[in-house]
């Protein structure tokens, strides 16, 4: 399986993907911290990429979205963006309303 590929599987099979640096336990650059931290905060389940384990994925995903950032979120297989857009979609409470209008199940732990 080549990179786009396990890319769209990700994104397919996972409501919810960030592409970022690190971990959701240590993310390894404030942008992929504050989205970690905002879909914490919305108590989301979500799958992470570390691009630091794999250059090509790195790559790929930048090609992939044509967006040269990381980190990228995926919601329902779809591009939202990085930490900016993500960000003030969250102050603006249209990311809250977007989870919910694709059924995205908030967490109670």
């Amino acid at each position: 399986m080549n990179d786009f590929e396990q890319i769209k599987k990700d994104i397919t099979e996972n409501d919810v993907v960030l592409y970022m640096k690190g971990t959701s336990d240590f993310p390894q650059c404030g942008f992929s911290a504050l989205v970690v931290s905002i879909l914490k905060k919305l108590n989301i389940k979500f799958k992470y990429v570390n691009v630091l384990e794999n250059n090509e994925v790195r790559q790929s995903i930048k090609e992939f979205s044509d967006w040269p950032m990381i980190p990228q979120l995926y919601i329902k297989g779809e591009f939202i963006g990085g930490c900016d857009i993500t960000r003030e979609m969250y102050e603006k409470g249209e990311l809250q309303s977007l989870l919910k209008e694709k059924k995205i199940i908030q967490n109670k732990e």
